[in-house]
């Protein structure tokens, strides 16, 4: 079959796991034959050579695998990350917290930095590339998110400003941090996720307790008796309030709230000293 011909076979397939049923087809058909989509827009009479296995990936979307996890890595800000199983998929929300914590570094003339889950990496690598001198020690509890990061940490070789280890938020830690910055678990337990999400990624991830901002409190407060000077943290977009009120219970020098791209609320910075 041609290029031509199976992509509509595929579009098909994908209506109701995807919601851009035609663009997925053309990306997936572009990994199988290692080529981008502008190639198979110019080249739509090529043979699809082992077209069963082009199948596969595409049932395997049909039944909302994540697009991430089928084709082994994910765009994040300016270059790409290996994904896996069992560990979070970057979204684009959390290039945002990169932005954000960058600006306080910056800002602060920062060196030294923790990061609390640190997934597949993203956070870490983006802002060791960022600050050369910045060293940077990234914690979580899953073996194989901590699998993952060394891959990426490898990928853009920011070997030497990363240290990996496995506990439970920053218990543990030996760094003279300036910043402590997570993109922690925020989910309430009972909010109903897509497909694709809830059946494919680590709930461990995404669900942050009953009420979902339970694990956030818990940093700020780890932060907090730590006497690091920073938090820089993603949250849920309805959580503001709580973490507002949080905050002013227990008191902190300021915070200041973020938004995503869609307008809604995103993450927060808190200044503790």
């Amino acid at each position: 079959m041609t290029v031509r011909q199976i992509l509509p076979w595929a579009q098909e397939r994908l209506k109701i796991s995807c919601e851009r049923p035609q663009f997925e087809a053309e990306l997936l058909l572009a990994y199988h034959m290692k080529k981008d989509r502008t190639y198979l827009m110019l080249h739509d009479n090529d043979e699809v050579k082992n077209i069963e296995t082009f199948k596969d990936l595409i049932s395997r979307r049909a039944a909302h695998e994540p697009y991430e996890y089928i084709v082994g890595e994910v765009s994040f800000y300016d270059t790409y990350l290996y994904t896996a199983p069992n560990v979070l998929i970057a979204r684009p929300e959390t290039e945002i917290l990169v932005e954000q914590a960058a600006r306080i570094i910056e800002r602060e003339k920062m060196t030294k930095v923790i990061e609390v889950g640190v997934g597949s990496g993203a956070i870490a690598v983006m802002l060791a590339r960022k600050f050369p001198d910045l060293q940077i020690v990234a914690t979580d509890i899953s073996e194989d998110a901590l699998a993952l990061a060394r891959r990426n940490i490898a990928r853009h070789g920011v070997e030497d400003q990363i240290t990996l280890k496995k506990t439970s938020v920053i218990d543990g830690v030996q760094l003279d941090a300036e910043m402590v910055v997570s993109n922690p678990p925020y989910i309430a337990a009972d909010f109903l996720l897509e497909e694709n999400v809830f059946s494919y990624e680590p709930h461990t991830a995404l669900f942050g307790g009953d009420r979902g901002d339970e694990l956030l409190k818990q940093i700020v407060l780890d932060v907090k008796e730590k006497e690091i000077k920073w938090l820089a943290c993603e949250m849920g977009y309805d959580q503001k309030e709580s973490i507002a009120s949080f905050v002013k219970e227990i008191g902190v020098q300021s915070v200041e709230f973020y938004k995503d791209f869609s307008g809604l609320d995103r993450g927060f910075i808190i200044e503790f000293i």
